[in-house]
């Protein structure tokens, strides 16, 4: 199949969900494919099955968490999203690679700084505790100099304030802070719902 054809199957995968489960071997060769673009693709859906039925991922997470260490960021950013939606659906299946994820809170690139608050965001979702003493790297994340990241780092503690609000509270007066004085409308909105969150799940 040509490039194009494989990624109009992969788009048409991508709308059957039910499907998924037992489209792992293909989807999973395609990450030898020459083509960035389907190998992204293949990244992508690999997580979103890895999320959806776990079991049918676990042979190959370790193909999937491999493209963590690619020069190419736009496969680290989806290596990334995959670890972090398989992750959701099953943390010991990306717990071996779970602390080799904090790397990329200091990547050189910003869309995969942003994919790693993502993705762990997915993970505590269902695991928050693991990050009982890991809040500080999202804390300096909250000044990064890309408006993307420091849009989404808020979210963070936002998921992890409505499951844990001990692990928030120490941030509460900077995330107050933010949510008032940042140049971003949407930096300081996320910064006052995390705040909301953690407050609200701290009184309950």
């Amino acid at each position: 199949m040509t490039e194009s054809e494989l990624y109009r199957a992969l788009g048409a995968l991508t709308k059957d969900a039910d499907a998924w489960p037992q489209s792992v071997p293909f989807v999973s060769s395609l990450l030898a494919s020459d083509s960035v673009k389907i190998r992204a693709k293949a990244l992508w859906l690999l997580g979103e099955t890895g999320l959806k039925d776990p079991s049918s991922i676990r042979d190959h997470v370790s193909a999937v968490a491999a493209f963590c260490d690619s020069t190419e960021p736009l496969l680290r950013e989806r290596a990334l999203n995959a670890l972090g939606r398989i992750g959701r659906g099953s943390f010991a299946l990306i717990e071996p690679y779970w602390e080799g994820l904090f790397r990329f809170a200091d990547d050189a690139d910003a869309a995969v700084r942003l994919s790693f608050i993502w993705a762990s965001e997915n993970i505590a979702t269902t695991t928050p505790d693991v990050y009982a003493h890991r809040m500080p790297v999202f804390a300096a994340l909250l000044r990064d100099a890309d408006d993307r990241v420091r849009m989404e780092a808020p979210e963070m503690f936002r998921v992890v304030g409505k499951r844990r609000p001990a692990f928030v509270q120490p941030y509460l007066e900077l995330l107050r802070t933010i949510s008032e004085t940042d140049g971003n409308r949407v930096v300081r909105i996320h910064c006052s719902g995390a705040v909301k969150a953690a407050v609200r799940a701290q009184n309950a």
